[in-house]
């Protein structure tokens, strides 16, 4: 089961705009992937509500995941991977593409 962890770094977690861009790029991948943290279960990352919901708050480690049933063949193992290491890329440079806050 292609799988890959990453790490939440926008300052409000996947809430508002980091989930919503979130979600946007894991339905664009047309695969079935969900995320979880440790001690709680799977949610569907093609779902905004599920995520926003499911509290992945900065700093959490997570790990997303397709199953082996969603794949056809070899090739699409291949495409899956890299496209949990493009979402994990994502999730992990949200934090440096959020504007300062201002006090």
């Amino acid at each position: 089961m292609p799988s890959h962890k990453a790490v939440v770094t926008a300052s409000v977690g996947l809430h508002a705009r980091p989930a919503a861009d979130f979600v946007r790029a894991v339905m664009d991948t047309g695969l079935p992937v969900v995320i979880a943290k440790d001690g709680s279960p799977a949610v569907d990352a093609r779902s905004l509500l599920q995520v926003m919901a499911a509290d992945f708050q900065h700093g959490c480690e997570v790990q997303l995941t397709v199953s082996e049933t969603a794949l056809d063949g070899p090739v699409s193992a291949e495409n899956a991977v890299g496209a949990l290491q493009s979402l994990g890329d994502l999730l992990e440079a949200q934090g440096a593409l959020q504007p300062a806050l201002r006090h």
